[in-house]
């Protein structure tokens, strides 16, 4: 896995970097397509670059050829434990192109922002997604270990924590969103699409 900022890619080759400025663009199309949701995931994107925060965002894109294919990011949260807050990272979003989809990029993407959050002496990172794909990509249900998630709207089994190098027993809570997920209503899921996930 190739991580380094200025390196052409051979074509073909799947590269995973930290994400430039001059990717934004791109970034927004593999969110739109990958969730068929119109504007609401770049969007959610775009100001969790912009907001304030006690950790920066970091922010992977996936590369073949000279060609933006995937994204994920990390970004900044809080776990309230009782002896203090703990400085977390959610994982969100992750999309792939959809006819990149199934080639392993996600699990490439995945990988690397564990591997950066975990090289930061970031103890978890939490995220809302399907326990059959994230269960084999270092997540468990972070309800069975001891955490609460931050709403009632989370189908089974979809909260889910990684527990990396840093991480300490006392490290046991409710996981925090920041301000951005709440404003663009990215929490947990409301309505009839709550209901079908029961």
């Amino acid at each position: 896995m190739d991580s380094r900022d200025g390196i052409s890619p051979r074509a073909g080759e799947l590269v995973v970097r930290h994400e430039r400025d001059g990717d934004h663009a791109a970034v927004r199309e593999v969110h739109a397509r990958a969730f068929g949701d119109g504007d609401r995931v770049p969007r959610l994107v775009d100001s969790l670059r912009e907001a304030r925060a006690s950790l920066g965002p970091l922010s992977l894109v996936a590369v073949v050829g000279d060609r933006v294919v995937g994204h994920v990011m990390l970004s900044a949260c809080r776990l309230d434990a009782l002896p203090r807050l703990v400085d977390v990272f959610s994982l969100s979003p992750l999309g792939v192109l959809p006819e990149f989809q199934g080639r392993g990029i996600g699990t490439r993407l995945v990988a690397s922002a564990l591997a950066e959050a975990d090289g930061s002496r970031i103890p978890l990172v939490f995220l809302e997604g399907s326990p059959h794909y994230y269960g084999k990509r270092g997540f468990a249900d972070a309800t069975a270990a001891g955490f609460r998630p931050p709403t009632l709207c989370y189908p089974p089994g979809t909260f889910q924590v990684a527990k990396l190098s840093a991480y300490e027993e006392w490290m046991v809570g409710t996981f925090v969103y920041s301000d951005v997920f709440w404003a663009h209503d990215c929490v947990g899921l409301r309505g009839e699409r709550l209901a079908s996930a029961l």
